[in-house]
């Protein structure tokens, strides 16, 4: 069985999981979790080039489960997790912006974990995942031996190059997201969200998800109060559903075909207007069919729904801008039926219109 697999939906108490461990009641409604203690080994593996707050931004949340917020109350600390960090050879790692790191010690010498936080590198080239190959085999065996894995943001590339994720769910920053598909085609993965759960394994999108993707744990461990009282001692909001609102639209992959180019930018330049398949396949001097064909090829989208993509965008901008009006920003755009604008921007961003411009609207106090 997975890590993870029989965790039911509203996690696990640690305390809960030690009592049935300890009774010998390890039967198919928990975790086999071999506890030495009242708390959760958890083990964050740091690499070179990386983004440094996505190994120290865990580490904090896990350290503060269970003590800050008691502190902070004038009770007694009840520390829910126990961290160590390692990196692949136990030397210090350099992050993506020159900070040195020490860590405890090197991945071989960790003992039994009950999860490992790969934390988030940069991009993600051959040659840097040259120098950390060691690394998916360890992850695949620790897997296989019980323990969850969970991955930050491009991390999330070393869990995909142990095949533990084909024909699993998975997120990461939207912004590799075209690579990782290239890469890792037997991946399910849905960047929409910024945090995933699939039998054991655990994966975040964004640097900032790092704090996600720990509350989100903390959560499925040790209960949700532990998890509330850990996030209002940090002022960290619960973990949001969607990266959506944060990626650039439209998210167009690369590709040479200039006649489908042309299509993009005479869709570019229209978009607040009907443009029907026929005038695209005309300025791109080819058939109706074979348009459609190559568009959806070169960019990944449907025409249409490349024209809703370029709506949505334009209208982010005027949102960030502090349109005061969503009737308007719809009508600019393109959509007349403004409860029809509502859904479709809720449906490429995650949240309503006005939500949106409160929370990115640029100058706000």
């Amino acid at each position: 069985m997975a890590p993870g697999d029989a965790d039911g939906k509203q996690g696990l108490s640690c305390q809960t999981v030690l009592q049935r461990v300890k009774s010998g009641r390890l039967d198919g409604n928990v975790d086999e979790m071999t506890e030495r203690s009242d708390k959760l080994d958890v083990a964050v593996v740091l690499v070179n080039d990386g983004y440094a707050s996505t190994a120290v931004g865990p580490i904090e949340v896990f350290s503060a489960a269970g003590t800050m917020w008691n502190e902070m109350c004038g009770d007694d600390p009840e520390p829910r997790f126990r961290v160590t960090t390692a990196s692949m050879t136990g030397e210090p790692v350099k992050s993506a912006y020159g900070l040195q790191i020490v860590p405890d010690r090197a991945i071989a010498d960790l003992g039994p974990v009950d999860l490992v936080m790969v934390s988030a590198s940069g991009p993600v080239p051959d040659e840097w995942m040259a120098r950390h190959a060691a690394i998916p085999p360890w992850l695949a065996e620790r897997y296989r031996n019980g323990t969850r894995i969970a991955g930050v943001c491009s991390g999330v590339a070393l869990l995909a190059e142990t095949g533990l994720l084909a024909g699993r769910t998975a997120t990461t920053h939207w912004g590799v997201a075209d690579g990782f598909r290239e890469r890792y085609p037997d991946v399910d993965w849905q960047t929409d969200l910024l945090i995933t759960e699939d039998a054991g394994l655990y994966c975040s999108g964004g640097v900032n998800a790092a704090s996600d993707l720990s509350l989100h744990l903390v959560e499925r461990l040790c209960g949700r109060d532990v998890a509330i009282e850990c996030s209002k001692a940090l002022l960290l909001d619960m973990p949001r559903p969607s990266q959506s609102g944060y990626a650039l639209l439209p998210l167009a992959r690369p590709h040479g075909d200039d006649k489908v180019r042309d299509a993009e930018q005479h869709l570019t330049g229209h978009f607040a207007h009907d443009v029907p398949v026929e005038e695209l396949a005309d300025v791109a001097g080819m058939s109706r069919r074979n348009l459609v064909r190559r568009f959806k090829q070169a960019t990944g989208h449907m025409p249409g729904a490349y024209q809703q993509m370029l709506r949505v965008a334009a209208a982010r901008k005027m949102l960030e801008d502090g349109a005061p009006s969503i009737e308007h920003v719809g009508l600019s755009v393109g959509y007349e039926d403004v409860a029809f604008f509502r859904r479709i921007f809720k449906r490429h961003c995650g949240t309503t219109p006005s939500a949106y411009r409160d929370r990115f609207r640029l100058g706000r106090e």
